[in-house]
C-alpha cells in the first residue's frame, strides 16, 4: 500500500513537472523572441529621437526581456528541481531581478499613462513637457525607484541547507517578511494601479466626449485612440496577470490560505500567469498596432525585394504648374510695358518648373516673307507703350 501510493505520488510529480518545465519554455521561447523583435523594429525604424511613447515602450520592452532572460529559466528549476544548483551569488541576483524588472514595468506603465493623458489632454501645451530628453529623465527615474523598491530583496533570501537538501528560501523573520511583503503591493502594485485607473480614465473621457477645434476630428483623433487602445490593453493585461500573486501573497500572511496540494496548484499557477506577462505584450502591440505591423514589415523586409518593389512601382508626376488667365495677363501687360524684344500673347517664359504660355504662334508659310507678329493689346484694357 505504502509502495504504491510512492509510486502514484513519483508519477504525479514527474507529470507536473513535465507540464511545468513545457510552459515555462513557451513563456521564455515566446517572451525572448517577441520582445528581441520589438525592441528590433523599434531601434531600426529610427523613432526614438522624435517619438517619447515609442522610449517608453522600448523602456517596457527592455524590463520583459530582461526578466524572461534572467529569471524565468531560474524559477522554472525550483519547481521542478529537489535542490538550488546555482549558488548563494544567483539566488539573491535571482529574486532581486524579479522584483526590480517588475518595479520597472509597471512604473513604466504608470509614465506612458501620464504621457498619454498629457498628449491628448494638452496637445499643445505639453509638447514643451514630452520631449525626448525628459522621457529619457523619467525612465531614468523608473529604474532609480525601482532600485530603491527592490534592493531589500538582496538580502530577503539566501542559500540554506535544509534537511540535507540545498535551498533558496527567504531568511527574513515572520514580521518582516510581512511588512515587505505588503509594501511591495501597496507600491509595486496597487499605487501604480490606481495611477492608470485614473490617467486613462480621465484619457478616455477626453477621446470620446470632448471636441478640440484646433485639431482634425479625423485621423488625428483616430490615431489617438488606437494608440491609447493599445496601451490600455497592455496596463490592463499587466494588472490582471499580477493580481492573482499578489493575493496569494496576502492571503497566506492573512492565515487563509492552507498548505496543501491544491494550494500549491494555486500557487504555481500565479506565478506562471504573473511570468507570461511579460511575454503577451508583443502580442498585443501585433494584434492592436497597425504601425507595429507595418514597422515590423519595413524592419525585417528583404532588401533586394525592397529595391525592387520600388523600381517596379509608377509614380505619377505631378503636372507642371500653369499659370491661370490672370497670371498671363500679369506677365503680358508687364512685358508691354517693359517692351520686352518678342513678347506678346503668344510668347513662352521659361522660369524653371513655372512654365506661363501664351496663344501658340502662328505657322509659316512657304513663299511669305518673316513679319514681326502684330502686337495685341492686353487683357484689363491698359495702354502700352
Amino acid at each position: 500500500m505504502n509502495a504504491s501510493h510512492v509510486n502514484h505520488t513519483a508519477t504525479t510529480w514527474k507529470a507536473e513537472s513535465v507540464i511545468i518545465s513545457l510552459v515555462f519554455s513557451l513563456i521564455f521561447l515566446v517572451g525572448t523572441v517577441g520582445n528581441s523583435l520589438v525592441l528590433a523594429v523599434l531601434l531600426r525604424n529610427g523613432q526614438m529621437n522624435t517619438k517619447t511613447t515609442n522610449l517608453f515602450i522600448l523602456n517596457l520592452g527592455v524590463a520583459d526581456l530582461c526578466f524572461i532572460v534572467f529569471c524565468v529559466p531560474f524559477q522554472a528549476t525550483i519547481y521542478t528541481m529537489d535542490e538550488w544548483v546555482f549558488g548563494s551569488f544567483l539566488c539573491k541576483a535571482v529574486h532581486f531581478l524579479i522584483y526590480l524588472t517588475m518595479y520597472a514595468s509597471v512604473f513604466t506603465l504608470a509614465a506612458v499613462s501620464l504621457d498619454r493623458y498629457l498628449a491628448i489632454r494638452y496637445p499643445l501645451r505639453s509638447r514643451e513637457l514630452r520631449t525626448p530628453r525628459n522621457a529619457v529623465l523619467s525612465i531614468s527615474c523608473v529604474w532609480g525607484l525601482s532600485l530603491v523598491f527592490s534592493g531589500p530583496y538582496l538580502s530577503y533570501y539566501q542559500q540554506m541547507v535544509l534537511n540535507g537538501s540545498v535551498v533558496c528560501i527567504p531568511v527574513w523573520g515572520p514580521r518582516d517578511r510581512r511588512a515587505m511583503d505588503v509594501c511591495t503591493f501597496i507600491f509595486g502594485y496597487l499605487v501604480p494601479v490606481c495611477v492608470l485607473g485614473l490617467t486613462y480614465a480621465c484619457t478616455i473621457r477626453h477621446l470620446w466626449t470632448a471636441v478640440d477645434p484646433l485639431e482634425d476630428a479625423g485621423e488625428s483623433r483616430r490615431g489617438k485612440r488606437k494608440v491609447t487602445k493599445m496601451i490600455v490593453v497592455v496596463a490592463t493585461l499587466f494588472c490582471l496577470c499580477w493580481l492573482p500573486h499578489h493575493l496569494v501573497i496576502l492571503c497566506m500572511w492573512s492565515g487563509r490560505f492552507p498548505l496543501n496540494q491544491a494550494t500549491y496548484a494555486l500557487r504555481i499557477l500565479s506565478h506562471l500567469v504573473a511570468y507570461a506577462n511579460s511575454c503577451l505584450n508583443p502580442v498585443v502591440y501585433a494584434l492592436v498596432s497597425r504601425h507595429f505591423r507595418k514597422g515590423f514589415r519595413k524592419a525585417f523586409s528583404c532588401p533586394v525585394l525592397r529595391r525592387g518593389r520600388v523600381a517596379g512601382r509608377v509614380h505619377a508626376v505631378p503636372p507642371a504648374h500653369t499659370a491661370s488667365v490672370a497670371e498671363q495677363a500679369t506677365v503680358e501687360v508687364s512685358q508691354a510695358q517693359q517692351g520686352v524684344p518678342g513678347s506678346g500673347p503668344w510668347a513662352s517664359v521659361d522660369r524653371s518648373s513655372c512654365q506661363v504660355k501664351g496663344r501658340r504662334a502662328p505657322r509659316k508659310r512657304a513663299g511669305v516673307p518673316d513679319q514681326q507678329p502684330r502686337r495685341m493689346a492686353p487683357l484689363f484694357h491698359l495702354q502700352t507703350a
